[in-house]
């Protein structure tokens, strides 16, 4: 699957956002090692702790399904520009995939591709 692919995959999945606080929808597609793809979206709550973010969504409902080995994942935002997963699920993507890629999409709709290790160079691990 190709980065243009993965990221019209987390476009779908940004349709599902739950997100009537902030008005701000993300969707994410993350691709396992073996070629399956799990979606996310945010979803908001009125007690904000209780709120998910798309990308800890799709890692999640990953993880239930017996996958630990992903690849890549793609997140888009209603923002339209690139939108970087918060310091949480960067923890968690650390703990499945250190050497995971994020792809983003800029306004222009083209992807920009990061490694994992380009925005959480040093994560707390055990």
């Amino acid at each position: 699957m190709n980065d243009i692919e993965l990221l019209e995959i987390a476009k779908n999945a940004m349709e599902y956002a739950y997100a009537p606080y902030s008005n701000f929808k993300v969707g994410a597609a993350l691709l396992c090692s073996d070629g399956t793809v799990f979606t996310g979206c945010n979803v908001e709550n009125a007690g904000y702790g209780a709120s998910n973010c798309a990308e800890r969504t799709a890692i999640f409902k990953a993880v239930s399904e017996g996958k630990r080995n992903f690849s890549a994942i793609a997140i888009v935002s209603s923002s339209g520009d690139e939108t970087f997963p918060c310091g949480i699920c960067r923890q968690v993507m650390g703990e499945f995939s250190p050497e995971l890629r994020i792809i983003l999409q800029r306004s222009d709709g083209t992807p920009s591709v990061y490694s994992f290790k380009d925005i959480m160079p040093k994560f707390f691990s055990l």
